[in-house]
């Protein structure tokens, strides 16, 4: 009889711990939709799993530094490029032809990558037609002009005098962003503008030494 009574007594417990306990929380559903994450300059976006997007270190807020050398360089790659397309039909040297293509190339898609960039900020792109006072390196109205104009070596010697101070300016800039940005797209990017310009200026001071 008094094995019974613990049984009963047992078994009422358990009824009742079962009954007070709350009640397990409903599993949290997870995202499967893939991720688009946007490539660097040149490169396609990529997909990665959610998973892989959760353990991903996020980007900082972009902050004035990085909107405004996003826009600079924009408007800076575009007389770049305006540059770059005058030598199929005017330079002599077939090596300045080849340097400018690459500068065109080069310079395109990361003009495309900024402004995708900037949109993503709320942000625009500077129209074609936008000014460029105060930007480093920038050739003046007169000295493309000058550029037009010119023809054979006279064009490989002014293209690659100017081209190589535009350079310098967008490293300038480049290194300025460095300092004050806070966006880790922005900071790739500036590291591969300054590394990427720094060679193509060693290339065109041979070029030019050799003239």
């Amino acid at each position: 009889m008094r094995v019974a009574l613990v049984a009963m007594v047992a078994a009422a417990a358990l009824c009742l711990g079962a009954c007070s306990a709350d009640p397990a929380p409903p599993p949290q559903a997870q995202s499967t939709a893939p991720v688009i994450v946007p490539g660097r300059p040149g490169e396609a976006a990529r997909t990665i799993s959610p998973s892989e997007a959760a353990t991903a270190v996020p980007a900082p807020t972009a902050n004035a530094a990085d909107i405004t050398y996003a826009q600079d360089m924009i408007t800076h790659h575009r007389q770049a490029i305006d540059m770059a397309i005058l030598a199929p039909s005017r330079a002599d040297s077939a090596a300045l032809k080849g340097l400018a293509s690459r500068i065109k190339d080069a310079q395109g898609p990361e003009i495309q990558y900024m402004t995708t960039w900037l949109q993503q900020q709320g942000q625009r792109a500077p129209d074609h037609h936008a000014g460029h006072t105060g930007m480093p390196g920038m050739a003046t109205p007169a000295q493309m002009e000058a550029l037009k104009a010119a023809d054979g070596k006279d064009f490989d010697r002014l293209f690659l005098t100017l081209m190589t101070a535009h350079h310098q300016g967008a490293i300038t800039m480049s290194e300025q962003v460095l300092v004050g940005g806070s966006h880790i797209k922005i900071e790739e990017l500036a590291n591969d503008v300054a590394a990427t310009q720094n060679a193509e200026i060693r290339r065109m001071q041979e070029m030019l030494a050799a003239l």
